[in-house]
């Protein structure tokens, strides 16, 4: 496993990560938009830590709005975990390749916690 750290899901993404940058410090990098301004990714870096934030497109709701996102070393790795995850939990998006150029799903567990999984392939 690269790498485990929090993703945020909310309205607002770019005044929201803008009010944690001034309250953390750090830099706000790799902010990727949609046609209509939404945040689709953004990065708040400090130290040696990272809090990936996106907008939430009406999928998520308060309390439900923070995962724990995994980037994984290999495709086999991604594909145990996966199918671990699923036992008795749910899928949220399945594992496909993304236009983003990575093997991406997001999962609930049988615990309720929610999961991003990423193998980044290009």
């Amino acid at each position: 496993m690269r790498s485990a750290s929090p993703y945020v899901f909310v309205d607002n993404c770019i005044e929201v990560i803008e009010f944690y940058r001034n309250l953390f410090g750090g830099e706000i990098r790799n902010i990727q938009q949609d046609d209509d301004g939404k945040c689709l990714y953004a990065e708040l870096s400090f130290g040696s830590s990272s809090i990936h934030f996106s907008d939430t497109y009406g999928q998520t709701q308060k309390g439900d709005n923070v995962r724990i996102s995994l980037e994984c070393e290999s495709e086999e790795e991604i594909r145990r975990v996966y199918q671990s995850l699923i036992v008795d939990g749910s899928i949220t998006f399945e594992l496909q390749q993304t236009s983003w150029g990575a093997l991406h799903a997001n999962v609930v567990d049988q615990f309720g916690v929610g999961w991003l999984l990423n193998l980044q392939q290009s």
